[in-house]
């Protein structure tokens, strides 16, 4: 690929997650692509319709003129709207028809990276018609279809990739919204300190700390006497922090020392996505 060196790493890991994706959905029956998976609202013909919608927006595609059913019970915000429209486009779209689709985008994607010389702080389109950098949208799309990836492992009952390049790269980008949630949304005081222990495949301890302004920052120092401290295991970690499970289904598997007020509300806020 010709793609900045900054940007292979996201470039890899958009590659890895893909080919997994395609292996996975190539040999489904009909009926299986209407499984539910843990993303909300969404089965996995309905998962595939945003990966090819997302990857064809990264195109250059034009978006699907349509108009949006009014019983979508999941699609709550401008944002939803805007995914959901790629998704109820395809809805009724054969399996063939949606391998095919898939496997074409990725060929297009494909060329458009090994001929990407842009550099990572050009900026390009993004969702709700506003722009982000080349950067940003390379790291999220990494993002996104590694959660998608593991959406779809999960309902098909494969498990496999929770230590792949795309794991690293929402550990990063699940790590840089924690400061919003423990300073702003949970509403940890000033001058307070609180640890996320994470064990498993993926391993890392943060220290997320509130100035005295109530402004969150991470970083990988240890604290003294942090007001709560958070301890699971990686699977749960991005599950909880990507909207595909509620704390208390993972009651067990959260060992939370502190101020357990403090904790639950953490908890309460830790979903960053869905």
């Amino acid at each position: 690929m010709t793609v900045h060196p900054s940007l292979q790493t996201y470039a890899d890991a958009w590659s890895h997650s893909i080919e997994a994706i395609l292996e996975l959905v190539e040999p489904l029956a009909e009926g299986e692509w209407n499984w539910r998976t843990p993303c909300p609202g969404w089965s996995v013909r309905d998962i595939i319709s945003h990966v090819i919608g997302m990857e064809s927006e990264m195109l250059g595609d034009p978006r699907p003129i349509h108009t949006l059913p009014r019983d979508l019970y999941h699609v709550q915000s401008e944002i939803s709207r805007y995914m959901e429209m790629q998704v109820d486009v395809r809805r009724h779209h054969t399996a063939p028809e949606m391998t095919s689709e898939l496997e074409y985008t990725v060929i297009r994607r494909n060329r458009q990276l090994r001929n990407e010389n842009r550099a990572p702080d050009a900026m390009v389109r993004a969702p709700l018609g506003t722009e982000q950098t080349l950067e940003t949208a390379m790291r999220m799309r990494a993002f996104d279809l590694w959660v998608h990836e593991q959406d779809l492992r999960t309902t098909l009952r494969k498990p496999g990739n929770v230590d792949s390049p795309g794991a690293h790269v929402t550990r990063d980008v699940l790590l840089n919204a924690l400061p919003k949630v423990v300073a702003k949304d949970a509403g940890a005081p000033p001058n307070t300190a609180v640890v996320i222990d994470v064990h498993g495949p993926v391993e890392f301890m943060r220290t997320v700390r509130v100035d005295a302004e109530g402004r969150g920052s991470v970083d990988g120092a240890p604290s003294l006497g942090p007001a709560v401290t958070l301890v699971m295991d990686w699977e749960s970690y991005y599950r909880l922090a990507c909207g595909r499970v509620r704390p208390a289904a993972l009651a067990e598997q959260i060992k939370v020392d502190g101020d357990q007020a403090l904790a639950d509300a953490i908890l309460r806020e830790f979903a960053v996505t869905s």
